[in-house]
């Protein structure tokens, strides 16, 4: 990429994979690590330096850097956040130069030191940004631009400029959510977050069609913002290289597959790069030529025909613009490289000798430094703790100025004394140290975890305490932002509710507490969006056990409920779900900070907080074990409906009922030994007949099952309440033919288990928003959904009953017809002896044995000896039900 750069192309090189694949560690490297931006500085300026060794005088060579961010369709110059606007900065169109972000600041830059420092306060902004407004980093794709520009004399003695732009993207992450825990929900494809990576792989779909000849393709740049600066990279002017990374782990294989697909669409794409090389002079005068015509439409007011008032505006805005865009350029062509250098140079310094003293401060004075989700955003902010008293809030003026979640505008007092760090929150302010709630004065010591409302999350280093600590033997540990996590999640009581001790956890267990940890911050902070937005809405961490979800067996799934305050009204939502909602909270609550007079949803299918009350929730499970049908007994219960904690919500009355080829039912069969099933065909109904006792809010309820290899699962009608009773009257006929030793074992030990779910009543809460706001507190919602997650252990207790109780009336069933068997026997018997015989025929017996049905004695005696005789001495048996047995 260096050598093209060098003779006048430009680059781009950009990252493409899902987050934690090592995009972002791969560009920017980690700590003594490089990535590839700081080595292509590095070599740029040793390359630079070579040539200047050899250089003629009238050689110059020119460099400047630019880093811009994209999150959710808005553009932010990283690298001066004076110039944050509302919607973020505006993406012009060049009709030479093409797509360019308006106003966005280059810095004139030296060597590789001064590029690294920029790429440092770009972070720096980056992190501090995406604290106060709540968004997630690894959503947002970040640009850094290096701006290189070649100046000589050619052959003629006319300067020339050869002119290389370099864009090094590191795009957001790739993951998308799982469809089965998006699906139906109306906002899946509403986040804008989604938007640019979407239409990324349009562009890229389209422009491998076109190379592989198709015509009339049209790429669709202006779909969104990533694309429109991108358009250059991918199908123009410029050589491309792109790194796809990838997880080892088998459980990202759908988005590593993913991602090498892209990538091989990716690697078909040519573009036609041409050499940027032109005369200085002429390109002065293009400039000025150009300004000159730009001035003449704006003083002759030619705008067109056919355009509003609006649209002239807007017209005349993006003239005014460009041409204050192309004086500045005059300008830098008119000014020397080496007075922006010496300039650029002393900004540098004056900021380099600020760092150094920030870092000797820091050696001997309390600081707190930043955790964040993303390492490369850790430790990017700092605040001192100045001896005496130091004030922490939103308000202007304050030593430690906070914004975004629960922040108050007088939130806590951080007390200095004597080397001694204390800490206190004020009146209704979120204050956690080490995962602990404060409420009154606590003592800081050197390492301490300290979250002020739900997003800004700090370490305190105390030099003198850790100075302390060391002289005593304390090993003294880095705080992650894991670590931290996790340690919020224990004390509310979130880690360890698997019930194993720590010595004896599997590697689910370990897995499902990564999960709630990772899950935990998000709830608490859509609940604080709830609260400040006034929502009236409030989120519950859940765990919901393998059999809930109608499996047998499997790990507890991480979902989130989410509570009507006015109504009561619930739903589940999966964890893809949440997360898609949650980006789309954030979003809201970015509006509003920015104060955006619509950032209200207007209409409320586009309210993420908003569900309605038609949607269908799941109200329980119900596990019906077939053993009966293995002894071709029915089956007729009324079953608890359990939800995902063990709670009883109702009952469900099932019958399991074996019949013939005709739907017919067989209620008086019976088989000793289940073998005997091997081979023949096996005909059952499942009747769903009624649901009772179900919650108050739900008005209508439908079950759904499968059973053995289903792929689909049978459904029954919604039925409205009638009293007490939802009358459901659903029945289903089951054929297998023939019955294998697979199928037998599933009738043996397995359950068919029925989903029970329901539409609840239309409530007020659809309305609450103009009702006053819920006093619920922050953290009860994790301290409850703990219970909530011990109780889904109980589910499968419910599910042995159920087995226990299907085992004791198989039992209490075969029992009785033995009993039927041996008293139609006694009545052959009788009805025998009242009749004097000797003999008894097989084919009577076997009726009895067999069948289950009433048998009569046969009145030929001597057939019936005969008969007797004949399997006597054949040993062969000719009734049907022997050929059956």
């Amino acid at each position: 990429m260096l050598q093209n750069a060098w003779k006048g192309y430009n680059c781009s090189l950009f990252a493409y994979g899902q987050t934690g694949s090592g995009k972002s560690y791969t560009m920017m490297g980690f700590g003594t690590n490089k990535g590839i931006i700081p080595i292509m500085c590095d070599e740029l300026f040793s390359s630079i330096e070579t040539k200047k060794r050899s250089a003629s005088l009238d050689q110059e060579f020119q460099v400047s850097v630019s880093m811009l961010e994209i999150y959710n369709e808005q553009v932010r110059d990283l690298l001066n956040l004076s110039l944050h606007v509302r919607g973020g900065l505006k993406v012009r169109q060049h009709p030479t130069k093409g797509f360019y972000v308006e106003s966005l600041t280059s810095h004139a830059v030296y060597s590789q030191a001064d590029i690294e420092s920029r790429i440092v306060e770009g972070t720096r902004n980056r992190t501090l940004a995406s604290t106060n407004m709540n968004s997630t980093s690894s959503r947002a794709h970040t640009i850094v631009s290096i701006y290189f520009h070649q100046k000589s004399r050619n052959n003629a003695g006319q300067f020339v400029t050869k002119m290389s732009s370099i864009n090094l993207v590191d795009l957001a992450g790739s993951e998308r959510s799982d469809i089965s825990g998006t699906s139906g929900d109306r906002l899946k494809e509403g986040s804008l977050i989604n938007q640019s990576l979407s239409t990324l792989g349009n562009v890229i779909k389209c422009l491998t069609d076109k190379t592989k000849g198709k015509q009339f393709v049209v790429a669709p740049y202006r779909e969104s913002i990533l694309t429109k600066l991108l358009k250059n990279a991918l199908g123009g002017n410029s050589k491309t290289a792109m790194i796809a990374t990838i997880s080892p782990a088998d459980i990202h294989y759908e988005e590593t597959l993913s991602a090498l697909r892209f990538a091989n669409k990716a690697k078909n794409i040519k573009t036609t790069a041409v050499v940027n090389e032109s005369q200085t002079d002429k390109l002065v005068r293009e400039l000025r030529e150009e300004n000159q015509k730009l001035l003449d439409m704006l003083r002759r007011g030619q705008m067109g025909i056919g355009y509003t008032e609006e649209e002239v505006a807007e017209m005349r805005h993006s003239l005014e613009e460009q041409l204050k865009k192309n004086q500045e350029e005059m300008e830098k062509m008119n000014n020397s490289w080496q007075q922006r250098l010496k300039e650029a140079e002393a900004q540098n310094k004056l900021k380099l000798e600020e760092e150094r003293q920030e870092q000797e401060r820091m050696k001997s004075v309390p600081h707190l430094w930043n955790l964040h989700e993303d390492p490369a955003l850790t430790g990017m902010v700092t605040h001192f703790i100045i001896p005496g008293k130091s004030k922490v809030g939103t308000l202007k003026g304050t030593e430690i100025l906070l914004s975004g979640l629960s922040i108050l505008p007088d939130h806590a007092v951080i007390y200095n004394k004597d080397g001694v760090v204390n800490v206190r929150p004020n009146a209704d302010a979120r204050l956690l140290v080490n995962g602990d709630e404060v409420r009154s004065d606590k003592m800081l010591r050197h390492n301490d975890r300290v979250l002020f409302g739900h997003n800004h999350l700090y370490v305190l280093h105390h030099p003198q305490d850790l100075a302390k600590q060391l002289r005593e033997g304390r090993s003294v540990e880095k705080p992650t932002y894991d670590a931290a996590q996790q340690e919020i999640a224990q004390h509310l009581g979130l880690i360890g509710i698997t019930g194993n001790r720590s010595k004896n956890r599997t590697q689910d267990d370990l897995l499902l507490e990564e999960e709630l940890v990772q899950v935990l911050p998000h709830v608490n902070q859509a609940n604080a969006i709830s609260q400040e937005l006034e929502k009236r809405v409030h989120f519950d961490i859940i765990l919901v056990a393998p059999q809930a979800r109608g499996l047998s067996e499997g790990r507890a799934e991480v979902c989130v409920k989410l509570v009507d305050c006015i109504s009561g009204n619930e739903w589940v939502w999966s964890k893809n779900k949440f997360t898609n909602r949650k980006y789309m909270m954030a979003e809201m609550y970015e509006h509003y900070m920015e104060g955006q007079t619509d950032w209200d949803a207007s209409c409320k299918d586009k309210d993420p907080f908003w569900e309605a009350s038609d949607t269908e929730v799941p109200i329980g499970t119900v596990h019906v074990y077939l053993q009966s049908l293995a002894y071709v007994i029915e089956l007729d219960e009324t079953l608890a409906i359990t939800d995902f904690r063990g709670a009883e919500q109702g009952y469900l009355h099932v019958a399991v009922v074996p019949c013939d080829d005709q739907g017919l039912e067989r209620r008086e069969d019976f088989l000793e030994n289940p073998q005997e099933m091997i081979g023949k065909e096996l005909h059952f109904k499942i009747k769903i007949l009624s649901a009772k006792n179900l919650p108050t809010k739900i008005r209508t309820c439908f079950c759904k099952y499968k059973v053995y290899l289903d792929d689909k699962s049978t459904m029954t009608h919604e039925s409205l309440q009638t009293g007490e009773t939802h009358d459901i009257n659903h029945q289903h006929l089951f054929t297998f033919n023939p019955v294998t030793k697979q199928f037998l074992s599933y009738l043996t030990n397995s359950s068919v288990v029925i989903e029970v779910w329901g539409k609840q009543e239309r409530g007020s809460g659809e309305q609450g928003s103009l009702l006053p706001s819920s006093s619920t507190e922050p953290l009860s919602s994790a301290r409850s959904s703990a219970s909530d997650v011990v109780g889904a252990n109980g589910h499968i207790t419910d599910g042995d009953k159920c087995k226990l109780l299907v085992e004791v009336s198989t039992f209490r069933k075969r029992a009785e017809r033995a009993e039927q068997i041996l008293m139609r026997i006694k009545s052959l018997l009788d009805e025998a002896v009242e009749e004097k015989l000797q003999v008894l025929a097989v084919e009577d017996l076997l009726k009895v044995l067999g069948s289950g049905s009433s048998a009569t004695l046969s009145r030929d005696l001597s057939d019936n000896l005969g008969a007797s005789k004949d399997n006597k001495g054949n040993a062969n048996v000719t009734s049907e039900a022997c050929s059956v047995q």
